[in-house]
């Protein structure tokens, strides 16, 4: 009598996965192709030069690589790009530490104290994500005007200092949290600005590195608001810098290609070195509403 043995459920599971799975990494690989084709015409063309840029026909590789684009850039007294690139790091970073520190605080306060018109405040905070940034251009100006920051790196600091996306999503964090560690610090002593500064805040490194790279970004790639605060040249920051070079050569795409690497790249180091925290971050803030 003839026994016949039957295949294994996980090798015959694991083999219709197979195909489905090989479609699915085939699928990821061409979106990620497609994605990052611009950033890969953009570093080829920034190498080329100035005929080969302009040339009718595409070059993915330059026939004759050359670094000529980023000595015109970095020599050209014209066009202090190192100037503008320490204003544009200086200005994102002092306004990121500045979210950072007012959404943090007003994110716990909203999830954790009680206090009367706690949810009017908060349903008013929300509402100002539905608002339009052009609309408030002209009022900061005035403010910013009325100041003296004008022409001042403040100007471009200061006005986005405080946002309600930030309370938003740390809230939401926040909320996420275990509320019995909180409980146990109080039990042992410890104050409600001792517990939010040595519990709270250590929990919440993902979320507060994910703050800070999108805060970081929207800063650095802002281009309106510097454009209308930010008169001389040596006081830009890098988008707006950017816009006078490409006025200024309307035809030489290396050098345009060029200054848009030198903006990518402080950027793309980093996501790369936060992207595990961004991903954690994310996913933690939605658990709760």
């Amino acid at each position: 009598m003839r026994t016949t043995i039957a295949p294994r459920t996980s090798d015959v599971s694991g083999r219709r996965r197979s195909p489905r799975r090989g479609l699915l990494y085939a699928l990821l690989a061409i979106l990620t192709l497609i994605f990052i084709s611009p950033l890969l015409y953009m570093l080829s063309t920034s190498f080329k030069t100035t005929a080969g840029a302009a040339a009718p026909s595409p070059q993915w590789i330059p026939i004759e690589p050359t670094l000529h684009a980023y000595e015109s850039i970095f020599t050209t007294s014209g066009t202090p790009v190192v100037r503008w690139l320490v204003n544009s790091i200086l200005a994102a970073t002092l306004q990121t530490v500045l979210i950072l520190v007012t959404a943090s605080m007003a994110g716990y306060a909203l999830a954790r104290i009680d206090f009367r018109g706690k949810r009017i405040v908060f349903g008013i905070i929300i509402a100002t994500l539905f608002v339009p940034p052009v609309i408030l251009l002209i009022p900061n100006y005035l403010v910013v005007g009325r100041l003296g920051w004008l022409d001042t790196l403040l100007a471009v600091i200061l006005p986005g200092a405080a946002g309600a996306f930030g309370v938003f999503f740390l809230r939401q964090f926040f909320l996420g949290l275990p509320l019995e560690l909180e409980e146990a610090a109080r039990i042992d002593g410890a104050t409600r600005w001792r517990t939010f500064r040595q519990i709270i805040l250590p929990l919440s490194r993902p979320a507060l590195v994910t703050l800070a790279l999108l805060s970081f970004l929207t800063n650095w790639n802002d281009f309106l608001w510097p454009v209308y605060v930010l008169f001389s040249p040596e006081n830009q920051t890098l988008p707006a810098g950017l816009s006078t070079l490409q006025n200024a050569n309307a035809v030489r795409y290396d050098l345009l290609m060029a200054g848009a690497v030198i903006a990518s790249v402080p950027v793309l180091l980093m996501y790369f070195a936060a992207q595990r925290y961004i991903v954690e971050g994310v996913g933690r803030a939605g658990l709760k509403g």
